[in-house]
């Protein structure tokens, strides 16, 4: 595999690529470093070490920005904006039709798709920013007010400048990720994501070999060898489905004949239900945040109360079983949106495809259907043990919930590490090379 390195960087084209790529990737990751204006970095890194094992309401958005966000860098939003908006721009197709057929167009509508997405990243990147700056400005950054101001002025002039200059770090994110998709190796946004998660598992895994016994931290270093074994082995798994397409002549030539596959895999819906579980987590802590204790009694309502005991931190069985059955409901409500059994089935009825030993249309739709939701069975099943991994940890060893070998993270790694691997393999076999996996 080394000798195969070797060899993408001695070859031109390949070495160009690669050399822009993590060019881009050192420029995202000085901006995370780089704190925005009116910023108190003394501050803010004081905050930071007297709380090592919480990120408050943010750990999901900080773990996506590589630890930017809790800085308050220039680049604290990271790429979240544009995940979300993303995600709120595949689902609108379903209750826009102009959307999905903007979808069905092509290229061209796939560009004005994309021109939609951008302008609601900038948007939410806005909305982001200011709620940001607003639970800074409280003290409420980190889960509880450490005392120390991390503004070094507050006022309207400096609140608008530091949202301003968060949104364009956004904007400026969205173009390294298209940049890198364009000129460079593999997708932009997805390394992005890489690149930021990868960063913090160095001082996770440091954290817990300073502060926990070393047979803890072997422990964890085998737990992560065998999860990333598995979730490498899923991944990769599919069920593939037989095709077989019609013989007809047109003139005298003879088209079809062929025979293929339709492949479903088990993990369709990707890394996709645990961030809208997470989000969906995170909302009634968010509100939480905003209520004021009671001015007479100075004791905060009820519910506020209830939802910090079980909906702020991973240590209790509520909070882990709500968790799970979030992500299991999301992902096949996701899947259900991606992936149309009628729409395939009116496909392939259309270009003479079958399914051996069942007939097409109607009873096509119920076969992939059914097929379906036990794949989606199977995949939810695997999601939800994979991101209980951090919350086990939290409350086995002390860990935060960002532990590496788990969760959102590990499914981000081991899915764009194979991805862009296989990009990088098959530009190599294009030029006769041998690919990286033998």
């Amino acid at each position: 595999m080394f000798s195969a390195i070797s060899r993408a960087f001695r070859t031109p084209d390949l070495r160009r690529k690669l050399a822009f790529t993590l060019a881009l990737l050192a420029i995202f990751r000085l901006g995370s470093f780089i704190p925005a204006p009116f910023v108190d970095y003394g501050n803010v890194q004081a905050s930071l070490d007297q709380n090592t094992t919480t990120g408050g309401l943010y750990e999901l958005v900080n773990l996506f920005s590589g630890g930017a966000l809790l800085q308050l860098s220039i680049f604290a939003l990271g790429i979240m904006p544009y995940i979300t908006a993303s995600i709120i721009t595949q689902l609108l197709r379903v209750v826009i039709p102009r959307f999905e057929a903007l979808h069905k167009e092509g290229p061209q509508g796939q560009a004005t798709l994309t021109q939609y997405t951008r302008y609601l990243t900038i948007a939410l990147a806005m909305l982001q920013a200011t709620t940001l700056v607003t639970v800074a400005r409280q003290g409420a950054l980190f889960g509880s007010n450490t005392g120390l101001p991390l503004l070094t002025d507050d006022g309207p002039l400096a609140i608008s400048l530091i949202v301003i200059t968060m949104t364009a770090g956004t904007g400026l994110i969205m173009w390294l990720g298209e940049l890198i998709t364009e000129r460079g190796v593999g997708n932009g946004m997805s390394l992005l994501i890489f690149t930021s998660i990868a960063a913090t598992f160095p001082s996770a895994l440091l954290q817990i070999l300073q502060t926990r016994p070393i047979e803890i931290f072997l422990i964890v270093m085998l737990v992560g060898f065998v999860v990333v074994m598995l979730v490498v082995l899923v991944e990769q798994s599919q069920r593939r489905i037989p095709v077989q397409y019609a013989k007809r002549m047109v003139g005298r030539r003879s088209y079809g004949g062929q025979a293929t596959y339709i492949p479903i895999k088990v993990n369709t819906a990707g890394v996709i239900p645990v961030i809208f579980a997470s989000s969906m987590l995170y909302l009634p802590a968010l509100l939480a945040q905003f209520n004021q204790p009671d001015p007479v009694t100075g004791e905060l309502p009820g519910w506020v109360s209830w939802v910090s005991q079980y909906l702020t931190t991973g240590d209790n069985i509520f909070y882990a079983a709500v968790y799970f059955l979030l992500i299991v409901g999301f992902t096949y409500f996701y899947v259900s949106i991606t992936f149309n059994p009628e729409e395939i089935s009116d496909n392939m009825k259309r270009y003479g495809g079958f399914i051996p030993g069942i007939r097409a249309g109607r009873p096509t739709t119920e076969f992939l259907d059914y097929v379906l939701s036990r794949i989606t069975a199977a995949g939810a099943i695997y999601l939800g043990l994979i991101a209980l991994i951090p919350l086990v940890a939290f409350a086995a060893i002390g860990t935060n919930q960002n532990f590496p070998f788990g969760g959102t993270s590990i499914l981000i790694i081991v899915g764009v590490g194979l991805a862009t691997v296989k990009q990088i393999s098959a530009q190599m076999e294009q030029r006769n090379y041998e690919g990286l996996l033998r």
